[in-house]
């Protein structure tokens, strides 16, 4: 069952999905009917799960559950998963590979390799006052608070 995002409790369970490239507006728009619809069916042991969904600078897929009302299980977070695959195949992008960063450089977003960003640390390129999206966060107040920060305020500090 599809429910405004805002309207979910902080320790709603999350999964963020970063893109490799911006979407188009037009993409948002066209994912943002298919999130809803895969949200508005989503269920995990026959009964719906109070999910939502915020596409964030045209560039994340960020995907809540409600864990007090039904909490996700094995077969459902399997589906959410073939979901995004269908996504990265219709919109020839890659959504699940978890060894790239994204970060800001000014007002543009980077999308690197981690082996790439590590080597950008080292030459002093980037640095830990350089905004990262730490997609680690666990639940909504985890992400509110700590997903968008310093790279010094992250799991990212290491390249530091």
């Amino acid at each position: 069952m599809y429910v405004p995002f805002e309207n979910l409790p902080d320790e709603s369970r999350i999964w963020i999905y970063q893109s490799n490239r911006k979407f188009t507006d037009e993409e948002v728009a066209e994912m943002e009917v298919s999130l809803k619809d895969f949200i508005e069916n989503w269920s995990a042991h026959g009964h719906g799960l109070e999910a939502s969904y915020e596409i964030k600078y045209n560039r994340f897929i960020v995907i809540a559950v409600n864990q007090e009302n039904q909490g996700a299980t094995g077969c459902s977070i399997d589906a959410s998963v073939q979901f995004i695959q269908s996504l990265e195949k219709k919109y020839e992008v890659d959504l699940l590979d978890k060894m790239n960063v994204t970060f800001k450089l000014g007002q543009h977003f980077a999308h690197k390799s981690l082996i790439d960003f590590k080597k950008m640390a080292k030459e002093k390129a980037v640095s830990g006052n350089t905004i990262v999206f730490n997609n680690l966060v666990n639940n909504i107040a985890e992400y509110k608070d700590s997903w968008e920060v310093p790279a010094d305020e992250s799991w990212h500090s290491r390249f530091f």
